[in-house]
């Protein structure tokens, strides 16, 4: 699916490039995601996640905290008719957008990054050893 750059406007919103959408639809959710980007979840993509959390161990302290991380910062998003959505200030500060982001998708929901942040963690200077490390652990093959 690529990765596209586009703007954040001064009210906080942010135009789906139109292949993303196609996979997103028009109702996504977005929430805090890893690595401090911001994943936007397809409805069906997002209830199954939801339902994935919900088999964590509750009394388990750091899968509640993994939980709440998801869960609490999420927000239910529709697009307009121009193609663009909001992003809640806590999110934009969160993954520290301010005018220029990076959107792409990753498998199964799109990721929105800062360009700063984008560049800083996806260098892809060390994929090599990364693969080597997950085909030794039998992740990849």
């Amino acid at each position: 699916m690529s990765e596209y750059k586009h703007n954040i406007d001064s009210k906080g919103r942010l135009i789906i490039p139109a292949k993303i959408r196609e996979q997103l639809g028009e109702n996504f959710t977005i929430t805090r995601g890893l690595d401090g980007c911001i994943y936007a979840h397809p409805e069906e993509e997002w209830k199954e996640f939801q339902g994935n959390l919900k088999k964590l161990p509750i009394a388990d302290p750091k899968a509640r905290r993994y939980v709440r991380f998801f869960t609490s910062g999420s927000t239910p998003c529709e697009v307009d008719k121009q193609g663009r959505f909001l992003i809640p200030q806590t999110l934009r500060d969160y993954a520290k957008l301010k005018k220029e982001v990076i959107i792409s998708w990753n498998i199964d929901k799109a990721e929105i990054w800062s360009k700063e942040r984008w560049d800083e963690i996806n260098a892809f200077e060390d994929m090599d050893d990364i693969a080597l490390d997950l085909l030794e652990k039998g992740y990849i093959f």
